[in-house]
């Protein structure tokens, strides 16, 4: 089920289990473990599929998982829905833990765990990246994610979010014996989303002819804003989004609501786009614009209370 999470709820999601997590680290150095920015707390079984689960992911797919512990997650994704990948964890006990599970489990050809830091780790090959880090990690490496991965590549967390990049789909879990706040975990699905920032100039096809179009779209993660032009007809855009290369918009021409409403439709590549667009009469026509100047995708926005 996806359930967006309230500011309060998330707030108190994040200092409990910060605390426990620190008290988690202290205790670990005590012991003479290496001191670590996220200890490490085992994900429950429930949580590991369920992350599988929201990511879809398939023998297609290459899963990185950052702050890998004991491997569970790499290897169930190996051995349950046939994908590859690896792991990276700061703990060398860890990693060698990893590594002996994925020997008994058969997938060692198919998953590998090394001993780094995951802010100097190579994450480009992931189709899929999985993480269970602080909420502090989790925004250094914001800006990474949207320079490193491709459009498409599925990105989930375990209890904590990216602030105001708002998650494509949540899940909440059940997990009564977990260590520390309330029994269950949450998972925060987005989807790297391809860059639609900019000016576009195309055409609608129609019975009497194309129709010229023109928008000039701001992009914030993956909301879009902006505004557009079909023929002689100005608007606004509303509700627009991406999820990965596919984009979604609508158009309202006119001074208010009683104009004609477009919605678009399409996939995005480089600087072309193309797809369907309905008007208000439900007809579905073909549409395509190329980018007459490129626009960076805003990944900082000020933070809101």
């Amino acid at each position: 089920m996806v359930k967006p999470a309230s500011v309060a709820n998330r707030c108190r999601r994040v200092v409990s289990a910060v605390s426990f997590l620190a008290a988690v680290g202290g205790a670990g150095s005590a012991l003479g473990q290496p001191a670590l920015d996220v200890p490490y707390v085992p994900t429950a079984p429930s949580v590991v599929e369920a992350m599988l689960d929201i990511a879809k992911v398939g023998p297609q797919d290459y899963v990185v998982d950052l702050g890998s512990g004991d491997g569970r997650i790499v290897i169930a994704a190996a051995k349950q829905r046939g994908a590859r990948g690896f792991g990276v964890d700061l703990d060398e006990f860890l990693v060698a833990r990893a590594r002996d599970a994925a020997d008994r489990a058969g997938v060692a050809e198919r998953v590998k765990f090394f001993a780094g830091n995951l802010f100097l780790t190579d994450i480009s090959r992931a189709t899929v990246l999985t993480m269970y880090l602080f909420p502090s990690i989790n925004l250094q490496l914001r800006p990474r994610l949207f320079a490193e991965l491709k459009p498409g590549t599925r990105i989930v967390s375990h209890d904590f979010d990216m602030a105001q990049w708002q998650p494509d789909a949540e899940l909440v879990i059940p997990v009564p014996d977990k260590p520390y706040g309330a029994p269950e975990s949450r998972v925060f699905l987005w989807v790297i989303p391809a860059n639609a920032a900019g000016a576009w100039r195309g055409s609608i096809s129609t019975d009497s002819g194309p129709v010229d179009f023109e928008a000039e779209i701001q992009q914030t993660f993956q909301a879009l804003s902006g505004t557009a032009r079909v023929g002689a007809a100005g608007g606004r855009l509303g509700g627009g989004t991406l999820r990965g290369d596919a984009l979604r918009f609508a158009l309202t021409t006119g001074v208010d609501d009683r104009g004609m409403r477009h919605e678009f439709e399409g996939r995005v590549s480089g600087d072309t786009v193309s797809g369907k667009v309905k008007t208000g009469e439900g007809e579905a026509r073909d549409w395509r614009a190329s980018r007459i100047r490129r626009a960076a995708i805003n990944i900082t926005p000020p933070p809101t209370d």
